[in-house]
């Protein structure tokens, strides 16, 4: 198996020549990391006349190697880029596919050149425009509702990796002994977190929203529609890394967008903002809508995926409480 590694530009520029992905006048310039994965392995490659970007997956997290993931998800992101090239109201604001190759778990795409994503949010000093939530909602109109489904099939199912994703979503941050320490994030966490972890109502209603989770919907999702995901270019903002993606509830891509305003601290009338310019909002299921949002915060506060938040404990906990609240109903 071809091994993508920034140490050999070599060997990689013999494999992208036998892909037919670099021609046979082409060298490898320069390798360079293009940003903060997490899933997996991500290269930009300059031949001296273009940059395109490299990514293969492995059986494990990149950012978390012992946590084993399916090493073929590469296959069902490229599969995502295919489906959504057909629609020009979604294909603008992401990364074209350049090839895949299936036998070795790597896909090429689109440079999208030099380029931030939008974790500084979470230093909560940074704010997002109300122009720059506009578009991010205009791409889940397009994806969500470009591609809905009548009769529900099997297509981008993405089973195992949305197996993977429901653990770590709805599962192990709840979990009262789950091996992480989070006090090792910030000093009090893990004793600031134990009552939700023991709360079993809570508990019971976040298996119910972790059950829709991993049923089949109607409609296609992005998966991991947050801040990480989300690219500021010269061209705008640009969408990158479904391989989350799957057909399920659009509540859910929706209801993480609206847990990190909250996890950043945005300003209230953004929230507005995202009840009228996302299409049909009037015909979601709102319990599910605030559920999904409220498990949301709670991971990324007491789980293992943590963000870059500055916030102290006090603002953790009234969080915490609000999102249960949401979660609950009440």
């Amino acid at each position: 198996m071809f091994i993508l590694n920034a140490n050999k530009p070599k060997e990689l520029a013999n494999y992208l020549q036998e892909q037919q992905w670099l021609g046979l006048d082409e060298t490898v310039v320069s390798l360079s990391k293009p940003g903060e994965g997490n899933m997996n392995y991500v290269l930009r490659v300059d031949t001296g006349k273009r940059t395109f970007i490299v990514k293969q997956s492995r059986g494990y997290v990149e950012k978390y190697p012992q946590v084993a993931a399916p090493e073929k998800r590469i296959v069902t992101e490229s599969a995502f880029y295919e489906k959504i090239a057909a629609k020009i109201n979604v294909q603008k604001y992401m990364p074209r596919l350049i090839g895949i190759d299936v036998e070795n778990n790597v896909m090429v795409i689109e440079d999208l050149g030099n380029a931030n994503d939008f974790s500084p949010l979470y230093d909560l000093h940074h704010f997002l425009e109300a122009d720059e939530l506009k578009e991010l909602l205009y791409y889940l109109n397009g994806l969500h509702h470009s591609f809905k489904k009548t009769i529900l099939d099997d297509e981008l199912a993405n089973l195992e990796l949305r197996k993977l994703n429901h653990e770590h979503i709805f599962h192990y941050p709840f979990m009262e002994a789950n091996g992480f320490d989070l006090n090792s994030v910030q000093d009090g966490l893990q004793e600031l977190a134990l009552p939700y972890k023991k709360d079993a109502t809570l508990k019971k209603q976040i298996t119910l929203l972790g059950s829709l989770y991993m049923s089949k919907g109607k409609y296609l999702l992005h998966g991991d529609y947050y801040p990480g995901s989300w690219l500021k270019t010269s061209d705008g903002i640009k969408i990158i890394d479904p391989e989350f993606c799957y057909y399920g509830s659009r509540e859910f891509d929706l209801g993480v967008l609206i847990a990190h305003l909250y996890l950043t601290q945005q300003d209230e009338n953004l929230l507005s903002i995202v009840v009228t310019e996302y299409d049909s909002y009037t015909d979601l299921n709102l319990e599910i809508l605030n559920g999904f949002i409220g498990v949301e915060i709670m991971r990324r506060l007491i789980g293992l995926a943590q963000l870059p938040l500055q916030m102290d404990l006090k603002q953790k906990k009234e969080l915490l409480d609000f999102a249960r609240t949401l979660i609950l109903k009440k």
